[in-house]
């Protein structure tokens, strides 16, 4: 929840929860789901602006923010276990698949720079810079000292 709204401390994990179930039964959620057997592997989030108003080091970006883009992809997840093994390669995939499938457009998305050092997990829920450069997104503007302003156009099918 914390891209779809300014989430406080003390938000209690139903909450979110039960938000996030009204969004996606409303329609104002998205996400591509990456399956594995009878199990889910790993996701990727993805909105226009209006719908993923908020973004990790917002002020930075905003600061030399020239125009919102259509699509932005904010978060990844990949089970336990799972992690380099292409689950956030198919999940951006697919997620970009959809973005054409609704119109395409320019999609951005705030990947976390691992090349020269060992990253934990945790911080690498915005995705790794690598599956986006894989994707053909491009750097456009440092946001923080490992994270990235990355855009590419998406046409519509």
């Amino acid at each position: 929840m914390a891209f779809h709204v300014k989430v406080e401390k003390g938000r209690a994990p139903r909450q979110n929860r039960a938000e996030k179930e009204q969004r996606v039964l409303e329609g104002h959620a998205h996400a591509a789901l990456v399956f594995g057997g009878d199990g889910c592997l790993g996701w990727c989030q993805f909105g226009s602006p209006a719908e993923l108003p908020e973004i990790k080091s917002k002020r930075k970006y905003e600061k030399e923010l020239v125009t919102l883009p259509d699509w932005r992809i904010t978060c990844f997840f990949t089970g336990k276990g799972l992690r380099k093994r292409g689950v956030a390669h198919a999940a951006l995939g697919g997620a970009l698949a959809e973005i054409a499938r609704s119109g395409g457009g320019t999609v951005e998305g705030y990947p976390e720079e691992t090349d020269d050092r060992s990253v934990s997990g945790s911080f690498l829920h915005t995705g790794p810079m690598s599956v986006f450069e894989n994707h053909g997104f491009t750097r456009i503007r440092p946001i923080s000292p490992h994270r990235w302003v990355v855009t590419r156009s998406v046409a519509p099918v």
